[in-house]
């Protein structure tokens, strides 16, 4: 018996990544809240999770870092619920810090996991495929095997709530915009989840072997990002919207509490401008 548990726990040990300096943010608890009609954040400190429930069962918007399903289920059970009822499963991108609980996620709910095309193959190989990080152990993260392969404006629904996914790459090949509406102090709401509009230091913009589209994707997102409507504005991370200051605008009653339109263009216009420099940058070194 003592030779099976050590071979289980060898086993965990090599599906998970190495061991790496993690923000203390992606961590910390943060209480657990409703955002507007059936839209809940359970998500850390800064690394964001949601939670739609439906009459159905619920849906759960990225399963976050490896060890996020604990602190995810602790969230969602203070709100009344339970993880169980999880149905399907969506991930704002194929990254260890968004995807990497998605295996344990299934494990615990047995949710139905869909995935945009482009980040399919990163996710059910736990990172080992991706165009920057296939070859950097400390970025794998667990495998998840992907129920549904989603294409750009696919719809996914439960309940009587429809979630709109908006393919945005060039974070990653497969990052996901997702935007649904609330209802809210008698009122229809369009929210708007960003995927994630960052050029990393490391992204290879100019003649990038693994992937040669970079910069046309990435400028087709920025285009597609400012025609999207937006009343409630969110995102993958939370410091993307300043998610301590919306949490405390709600406590305080705040008439017009949520990031509003004009805090989403201004920060996808200043995402743009850090690519569009960025972008110059490498296309004057290379010549």
């Amino acid at each position: 018996m003592k030779r099976l548990a050590f071979l289980a726990v060898s086993l965990l040990v090599l599906a998970v990544p190495s061991l790496r300096a993690v923000p203390a943010e992606w961590t910390n608890p943060f209480p657990p809240f409703r955002i507007g009609g059936n839209l809940y954040y359970v998500g850390s400190q800064d690394l964001a999770a949601y939670l739609i429930v439906t009459p159905q069962g619920n849906i759960l918007l990225n399963s976050n870092y490896v060890s996020s399903p604990a602190q995810i289920r602790q969230s969602i059970e203070k709100l009344g619920f339970k993880l169980r009822d999880t149905k399907i499963l969506l991930v704002s991108h194929g990254h260890y810090d968004h995807a990497g609980g998605s295996a344990e996620i299934k494990r615990l709910t047995g949710a139905r996991y869909e995935v945009m095309d482009g980040d399919v193959s990163v996710v059910e190989t736990g990172g080992r495929t991706d165009f920057q990080f296939a070859h950097d152990k400390s970025m794998w993260f667990p495998p998840a095997h992907v129920d549904r392969e989603l294409h750009d404006g696919d719809t996914v629904s439960l309940g009587g709530t429809t979630l709109t996914a908006h393919k945005t790459a060039g974070h990653t090949k497969g990052t996901t915009t997702w935007t649904m509406d609330v209802k809210q102090s008698g009122k229809t709401l369009h929210v708007l989840i960003l995927g994630s509009p960052n050029v990393l230091d490391s992204y290879k913009l100019v003649d990038n072997p693994t992937y040669p589209h970079i910069a046309d994707d990435f400028r087709a997102e920025f285009a597609t990002l400012k025609a999207l409507p937006c009343d409630i504005f969110l995102s993958s991370h939370g410091s993307a919207f300043d998610l301590q200051s919306f949490y405390d605008r709600l406590q305080k009653h705040d008439p017009n509490p949520y990031p509003s339109n004009r805090d989403y263009q201004a920060y996808v216009a200043e995402r743009e401008s850090a690519f569009e420099a960025n972008f110059k940058r490498q296309q004057a070194s290379r010549k």
